[in-house]
């Protein structure tokens, strides 16, 4: 073990736990803008109800998204100070713009729509969560559009002289291809994400105390909640189509080692499971789709998939000797549980929306467990979506410019990087305990009650205290 492993582990670690609020906190707050604007234009009290509830368990989860954001962005320079230099020129223009115009605009009116109720007229109020909202999802697409220069690096040029790449063309930076099909995959699992939470809160509600005053509220919550996440479902498959198409053109090799695919072949088939030898390079027994993987890299059930061994023989005559293979086991699985993870997810919002049918209301512990588990899925499938994006471009972490052994700070040393990565594991555990705990009990708190208060009755005030006010 060296610096270099701690530090990607630390990274990989610290990333994988912030990414698991950031989708929850782009789905959520376009939901409860969604929702407090249903009452706006209603009246009805349920979504004034599921408003605020929903509201708070956003504002937690941001809150938690917003302090573990911030150590991602130390550790380009404490441990990747070499990569920082090399990227600086361009990552500068698209994260100052996500830092001075995205969370600003995200944070300030948050603030505002935290202290704004009863204080600011409806319309300026609902505007500012909207406003948050928008923020939100302009922060995403500005940290996609600099994450998708490591996948395929564009408009810029490499300078021999200072050793960095320097920034040419910034619309092309943020017209990259591979930023714009992966912003609309990523909103839509984030949308996956908060309408599973939708559910799973409504859902033990509703199984808990099916008698209850709210009911009504919480009903909806559980249909709007299921629709919303089958609807997401449905774009995250069609966007991961065209991302697929587009990743086997910039990373061939991604898409090789997505399948253990060692051999090219054409046409190409897709494994649901294989089980082999422990790099993929052996197969003992698979289940496969003929024709699939053809289609998802090329669009053509016939096409060509370049396989791990023509690709490693072409790299290593364009860039020199060495490995240029990622972890097969890694992307291999990664890229299946993220599949699974997620249509699991599709598949208990249908079945959700099913037990509601002609005014049910749904019943049964195995439906109540199943709903509980819904937010996880996603998460899930996210989160392994994020390694395999990011584990099947190794050994690069820019991709054909920069392999992540040159990106290290070479001044810290093994103690170091292993300190604050011990450090920060014990911090995030915490911080993790802290976040279900508040999820929880807020969640079992359920709808708050949104009877407004009686107004003091000064018709007669003989016998009120005199008092004075500045």
């Amino acid at each position: 073990m060296d610096a270099l492993d701690v530090a990607r582990w630390q990274f990989g670690v610290t990333t994988v736990y912030h990414f698991l609020f950031v989708p929850l906190t782009i789905g959520l707050s376009v939901l409860v803008a969604i929702l407090q604007t249903l009452w706006h234009r209603t009246g009805d009290e349920k979504y004034l109800k599921l408003t605020k509830f929903y509201g708070k368990l956003f504002l937690i989860n941001f809150a938690m998204g917003v302090v573990t954001g911030i150590v991602q962005e130390f550790q380009f320079g404490m441990n990747w100070s070499d990569y920082s230099r090399f990227v600086g020129d361009i990552f500068g223009a698209p994260l100052a713009i996500e830092a001075l115009v995205a969370f600003f605009l995200e944070s300030t009116f948050i603030g505002l729509w935290i202290f704004g109720w009863d204080r600011l007229p409806k319309r300026l109020h609902l505007a500012s969560i909207w406003a948050a909202a928008i923020g939100t999802n302009l922060s995403a697409y500005f940290i996609l559009a600099a994450n998708s220069f490591m996948q395929n690096p564009v408009g810029y040029r490499y300078n021999p002289d200072t050793g960095r790449a320097e920034l040419t063309d910034f619309v092309a930076v943020l017209t990259n291809k591979v930023a714009l099909i992966t912003f609309p995959h990523t909103i839509a699992g984030a949308f996956l994400v908060a309408g599973s939470l939708l559910v799973a809160v409504a859902l033990w509600h509703l199984i808990r105390n099916p008698d209850s005053t709210d009911t009504p509220a919480y009903r909806f919550a559980a249909r709007f909640g299921s629709w919303v996440t089958l609807i997401a479902a449905t774009v995250v498959v069609i966007t991961g189509d065209i991302q697929g198409k587009i990743m086997t053109q910039v990373q061939p090799m991604k898409m090789a080692a997505a399948e253990g695919l060692y051999t090219t072949e054409s046409p190409a088939s897709f494994s649901v499971l294989t089980i082999g030898s422990l790099d993929g390079s052996r197969e003992l027994f698979a289940i496969k789709i003929p024709y699939l993987l053809s289609y998802l890299g090329t669009g053509d059930p016939n096409g060509t998939v370049h396989g791990i061994d023509d690709l490693q023989a072409l790299y290593t005559a364009q860039y020199g000797p060495g490995s240029y293979t990622p972890i097969i086991p890694v992307t291999y699985w990664s890229f299946r549980f993220m599949i699974a993870f997620g249509l699991a997810a599709a598949a208990i919002a249908l079945l959700v929306l099913w037990s509601q049918r002609k005014g049910r209301t749904p019943r049964g512990k195995w439906l109540l467990r199943a709903g509980l588990a819904m937010p996880i899925l996603p998460l899930l499938a996210n989160s392994f979506g994020w390694i395999f994006t990011e584990m099947g471009r190794q050994p690069w972490i820019v991709f054909g410019e920069m392999l992540t052994r040159d990106g290290v700070s070479r001044s810290v040393s093994l103690a170091e990087v292993l300190t604050s990565f011990t450090a920060f594991t014990l911090i995030y555990a915490t911080l993790a305990v802290v976040e279900v705990k508040l999820l929880v009990r807020y969640a079992k708190a359920g709808v708050p009650d949104v009877t407004p208060e009686p107004e003091p009755d000064d018709t007669d005030d003989a016998d009120r205290p005199l008092a004075f006010a500045y």
